[in-house]
């Protein structure tokens, strides 16, 4: 019994009580501002929808700007122009729906506007520009005012684990006492000490994924995916160093022979 509580334990999360980690960029509506020479990190839910990203700080956003027009570059460098998983609007706020691996990274957009001089009515085009670092997460901060109720959300699995840890326990004990009240003594003793049944937790990720405090200092206990240049190929929590890796999320390193032929 215990071996096979070893294993559901890997599932878990956040154990109630337990304090999770939370991002401190998410406000109560799910808008994320931007902010001059800071990069914004963002960790979403696997197969979840990113919070709105919005090119402006929160300070312009208050203001009224004349003729504002946005520019959005995503991870490959290439202009986001908006598509079934990408959504853009006019006013500039991105979304990316079912946020996979592949989709972490870099997302920069700039704004410009202009401005005009009272004493002499003279326009200046104004550029600013906001980065935002998104990475993927399987158990993101926020997981659970995404689930929305969904039957194999993490919460759900957590309690239910917890519960059968708990009537496992309960068996224990009853089986304990019948054996030792029961009238056949041809049934072997069993003798139960209460508090020694315990269930032990992994910390591990999934293939693809790891922990990073320095990296991740914001989500240290979280698995995050793998950035380009790291690796993991099983549940360690650890990424790899593999420089041949140009993706995210990557759950192998390419060897030499490999390399050579996709070059050519």
């Amino acid at each position: 019994a215990m071996r096979a509580w070893v294993l559901l334990s890997a599932v878990l999360w956040c154990l109630p009580g337990v304090e999770c980690p939370r991002s401190t960029l998410f406000n109560t509506k799910g808008f994320i501002y931007g902010q001059p020479g800071h990069p914004e990190k963002i960790y979403v839910k696997l197969h979840q929808n990113s919070p709105v990203l919005i090119c402006m700080d929160f300070k312009l956003a208050k203001k009224e700007i004349v003729d504002p027009t946005y520019l959005w570059i995503g991870p490959n460098e290439k202009t986001l122009t908006g598509n079934n998983r990408i959504n853009i609007t006019k006013t500039g706020q991105l979304m990316v729906k079912d946020f996979l691996e592949p989709l972490s990274g870099l997302y920069t957009c700039t704004l410009s506007y202009k401005t005009v001089k009272a004493e002499t009515q003279e326009e200046k085009t104004v550029k600013k520009r906001y980065d935002f670092m998104v990475f993927v997460n399987p158990f993101a901060p926020g997981w659970k005012g995404a689930c929305n109720g969904s039957a194999d959300c993490e919460d759900i699995t957590n309690h239910n684990i917890l519960q059968a840890r708990n009537r496992i326990e309960e068996f224990f004990q009853s089986q304990a006492y019948i054996f030792h009240h029961n009238l056949n003594k041809t049934l072997p003793a069993m003798h139960f000490v209460d508090h020694s049944f315990q269930v032990v937790r992994l910390d591990s990720c999934r293939p693809g994924f790891g922990k990073n405090e320095g990296l991740h200092s914001n989500c240290a206990s979280c698995c995050v995916v793998c950035s380009p240049g790291t690796f993991s190929p099983d549940v360690d929590v650890t990424c790899q160093t593999c420089i041949s890796v140009l993706i995210y999320g990557a759950k192998s390193c390419p060897t030499s022979n490999k390399n050579r032929q996709y070059e050519d």
